[in-house]
């Protein structure tokens, strides 16, 4: 009997991501990008370590489409890692790989361009076959799907927006058709896709997504010809085809991009896979923990006091903490963001949120659109979506964090 074929499967690394960081002195990297890299280095520690046979990205290295040199660099030296090791490694262009303009390159485009060994850069639909020291591997690769090169140009004259992604989804169904047509019967197979399927749960990566999205039905992935299906794209963990054949897996991302992944689990999946046979499992990533504290501190007497031990409850060693307080506006004065840095002295990075909805509506309603900032302009919008004060104060700091840092190298 054959050995299994080990594969190590991840996705969605985001390269980039800075909010809730600071400048690293040493390397001169924002601290948070470093979080991110730490987990790919984990990544290929164990790929190495367990002999890993082929490691499956499945799309979105980076934050942007456009990353600086710097992240490109050392995105390249773990991946160089893998090369060395000869460990068959397939890159998914995800959506934020996708170039704004079709005859520009991809930001992992550069690996296939220098030929690195065992590496490929998967940026179009089509079967791979792969030989590995453990025997032949089919790989089928879907990367994210772009509109235009789904369509033809009538298509995208005649019909509306539903047509449109009605008529991509049934160009990704015969796609992955097509492919699973193509397949032989003598090696496992693996469909690996950039993409959302329709019964899938969604989280923060809906605030980070480039360009609009198009589903998949679940049915479409579930051909018993597949022995695990490698998604990417969505950045909660998730077997979509629980306790049935194949595996339809998203592993989420590695590492935490903001408040609204605080409760995921971070991780990569170990797949063990022959024709007919798949045993795989989920592993953590030690991601940097995200911790939110709420106190209402509304007719308490002592209300420094009640916030310093709401803190004390949690452990905030090494964590992202944010802290709402939900007071009055008379209590505004009584105490200053200072007062309760002490508290955060082993936290990693601490925002304070004073939650005043109707304080802040008046300080704002009394200001002349001239006189706004976009700073004011954006708070204003979000109250007047009825967003709490709490959650305008998350979404300004990230903004504040976000142009703070979108510097180039």
């Amino acid at each position: 009997m054959t050995e299994p074929i080990r594969v190590l499967h991840f996705a969605d690394l985001h390269v980039g991501m800075e909010n809730y960081g600071r400048m690293d002195a040493e390397t001169g990297l924002n601290r948070r990008i470093l979080d991110f890299l730490e987990r790919l280095d984990q990544v290929v520690d164990y790929a190495i370590a367990h002999e890993a046979d082929v490691v499956l990205f499945a799309g979105d290295a980076f934050r942007t489409r456009s990353p600086s040199p710097t992240q490109q660099r050392e995105f390249a030296q773990r991946i160089r890692r893998l090369s060395e090791a000869a460990i068959t490694t397939v890159l998914l262009v995800g959506n934020h790989d996708v170039p704004v303009m079709e005859q520009r390159a991809s930001s992992i485009e550069i690996f296939a361009t220098l030929n690195v060994p065992h590496v490929i850069v998967a940026a179009r639909p089509e079967l791979l076959r792969l030989e590995t020291r453990r025997g032949p591997l089919q790989v089928a690769v879907i990367p994210y799907p772009v509109r235009q090169r789904l369509l033809t140009r009538e298509q995208f004259r005649r019909l509306d927006r539903e047509g449109l992604d009605r008529a991509v989804t049934e160009a990704l169904v015969n796609i992955i058709q097509e492919l699973s047509a193509a397949l032989t019967p003598d090696a496992p197979a693996i469909l690996m896709a950039h993409l959302s399927v329709e019964s899938a749960h969604w989280g923060s990566e809906r605030n980070i997504m480039v360009g609009r999205d198009v589903t998949v039905p679940l049915s479409a992935l579930t051909d018993s010809v597949w022995d695990y299906v490698a998604l990417g794209h969505i950045h909660q963990h998730q077997n979509l085809n629980e306790n049935a054949t194949p595996p339809v897996v998203y592993p989420g991302s590695l590492e935490r991009v903001d408040f609204g992944e605080e409760k995921q689990p971070k991780g990569f999946c170990w797949i063990e896979v022959q024709r007919g046979q798949t045993d795989w499992r989920y592993l953590e990533t030690p991601a940097r923990p995200f911790v939110t504290i709420r106190v209402d501190v509304r007719g308490v007497g002592t209300p420094l006091a009640a916030i310093r031990e709401a803190v004390a409850a949690h452990n905030v060693t090494g964590a992202v903490v944010r802290l709402i307080i939900q007071m009055t506006p008379e209590q505004e004065s009584q105490w200053r963001d200072a007062d309760l840095a002490p508290l955060f002295a082993d936290a990693f990075f601490a925002q304070i949120n004073r939650d005043m909805d109707r304080a802040t509506r008046d300080r704002l309603e009394g200001l002349s659109p001239e006189a706004m900032t976009p700073e004011h302009l954006l708070q204003a919008y979000l109250l007047s979506r009825n967003k709490p004060e709490s959650e305008v104060a998350a979404y300004l700091e990230e903004a504040r964090a976000f142009f703070a840092h979108d510097t180039p190298d």
